[in-house]
């Protein structure tokens, strides 16, 4: 099969340090690749693949002074758009994968092939909802059931979950003393809601998160006072290696989510290390956690602190096993080619 991948432009391919779709994106590809597929890589110029490369903006634009300023942000990504559709009509592909999201959709019928859309984030925005619902008939895939809730009427083709290279991280079943916080310093992922967590259970908690800049205010208001640098400690985004070192000797991870999250790759990242994870009963989470085998599923901070002194009961093991055998990119990859086939209308 040929495939046009359409990555975002606010990272490469895959990220230097916080960036989910862009992580998947590269597991995805990666795999296609080795299964003998022939993808084209439309990303920004740092990313590096096994993929051809096609050159969406020299480098992630969120390194870009401009991208900091919202509306510029928004008029830099149509000129990426802009350039990914000039591409593809002087291409030919069998189908072309959008992880763009809802702005590629104004434009999918000016090729001549089909186009699949994985939806990275939440469906109960107004504004987008009114794009879903204009091209509610376009191929859909979700990366998780519960994501699908606020709008279960548009064209969902397949769901598949995202994955991860087991084979990049590493176990550890004798944790040191400390719990965790990854992700980005947003509401939505609760960093305040763990800090409170933490303070109640009395245990050091190490936050290693992505600022951005809509985030900025937040930060600066409501967390940064919380963090002494001795129970509560803050180390900023992290790489790859750094993340794995992180969350393997972590006791478990503390994901007080305060949104629907649609999938959550962090929480399979500190599952593959062994490490438990303690989440709120939102969005994605009991499809991804095993209440009481894998971690603990909670409806409260309360109820979160209180799981934390429970902690030694789950079997760090079995934390590992199931994202080994649910979640890797392999299992990822075979769930997109059926979703390809699907919309191609292949015969098995």
């Amino acid at each position: 099969m040929k495939i046009a991948m359409l990555s975002p432009f606010e990272e490469s391919v895959p990220p230097l340090k916080y960036g989910g779709t862009e992580l998947v994106i590269y597991n995805l590809t990666e795999q296609l690749v080795k299964m003998g597929h022939e993808v084209v890589l439309l990303a920004t110029g740092d990313s590096k693949t096994s993929a051809n490369l096609e050159i969406t903006f020299p480098e992630a634009i969120r390194l870009n002074g401009n991208a900091q300023n919202i509306n510029l942000r928004n008029t830099i990504k149509f000129i990426g758009i802009g350039r990914i559709l000039d591409y593809l009509n002087k291409n030919n592909f069998d189908i072309v994968h959008n992880h763009i999201g809802w702005r590629m959709l104004f434009f999918e019928k000016l090729f001549n092939f089909p186009m699949v859309t994985t939806l990275h984030g939440p469906l109960d925005i107004d504004y987008q909802q009114m794009v879903y619902d204009e091209y509610k008939n376009s191929n859909y895939i979700s990366i998780s059931l519960n994501q699908r809730k606020p709008m279960p009427h548009i064209n969902f083709v397949a769901n598949v979950y995202n994955g991860i290279e087991i084979e990049k991280f590493q176990q550890n079943y004798n944790p040191q003393n400390y719990f965790a916080f990854l992700g980005r310093m947003s509401p939505e992922k609760g960093p305040l809601q763990a800090i409170e967590i933490a303070k109640k259970a009395g245990v050091k908690l190490i936050m290693a998160a992505k600022v951005d800049t809509v985030d900025q205010k937040f930060f600066d208001e409501e967390i940064s006072h919380l963090i002494d640098g001795e129970q509560i400690q803050f180390i900023g985004e992290v790489n790859h290696g750094e993340k794995v070192d992180f969350l393997k000797n972590a006791k478990a991870l503390i994901a007080p989510i305060q949104w629907e999250e649609p999938f959550g790759l962090f929480f399979t990242e500190a599952m593959i290390c062994g490490t438990p994870v303690i989440a709120m009963k939102r969005g994605s989470v009991p499809e991804i956690i095993i209440d009481k085998e894998t971690g603990f599923i909670c409806e409260s901070v309360n109820e979160a602190a209180e799981k934390i002194k429970d902690i030694q009961s789950i079997d760090r093991k079995k934390c590992y096993e199931h994202v080994r055998d649910n979640f890797s990119s392999e299992k990822m990859m075979e769930g997109y080619v059926g979703a390809y086939e699907k919309v191609l209308g292949v015969k098995k």
